[in-house]
């Protein structure tokens, strides 16, 4: 099941990214930030945060929301499974539906930022497997030699 986070969830989403290991303190601080603006200003709409259940346990959740001065572009700014349970299908299921919440938005494209470095090859694999394609890259961004990777999926061009 798929739903929207509660505040009972805050801890359990730390767990989650801190278990990763692939994120650096500062990363799952912004993270938790996120997390923390949507369950402290319950009407704001520039975060959507929905997690996935299983088995009564939180695996996973994804961060999206509108990309200011655009007219329909949403940029997911989270997508994590927990380091437990890869490779079941959840990031996927997680990810087909935060593409199905941006198309209920009216959005028009969906863009995923990464890093060029080794240790996000299994990021960057996952956005080609669910058809994202790398829009953009520019080199040394986060730091010499890391670059940033944006991918990106369509679902509709006005003309």
């Amino acid at each position: 099941m798929i739903r929207t986070l509660k505040p009972s969830d805050r801890e359990r989403l730390k767990e989650i990214l801190d278990a990763t290991g692939q994120f650096t303190a500062e990363e799952v601080s912004v993270a938790m930030e996120l997390i923390d603006i949507t369950i402290n200003i319950p009407g704001q709409q520039d975060y959507h945060i929905f997690v996935k259940e299983h088995d009564r346990q939180v695996m996973g959740y994804y961060c999206t929301g509108r990309r200011p001065m655009t007219d329909a572009v949403f940029d997911l700014y989270w997508i994590v499974v927990d380091a437990a349970v890869k490779g079941k299908g959840f990031g996927k299921e997680l990810l087909q539906h935060a593409e199905e919440f941006v198309k209920d938005q009216s959005g028009r494209l969906i863009l995923a930022e990464t890093s060029s470095k080794e240790n996000y090859g299994r990021t960057r694999a996952f956005y080609e497997k669910n058809e994202y394609s790398l829009l953009a890259e520019i080199k040394h961004f986060y730091a010499v030699d890391d670059s940033l990777l944006v991918f990106g999926k369509y679902f509709m061009l006005n003309s």
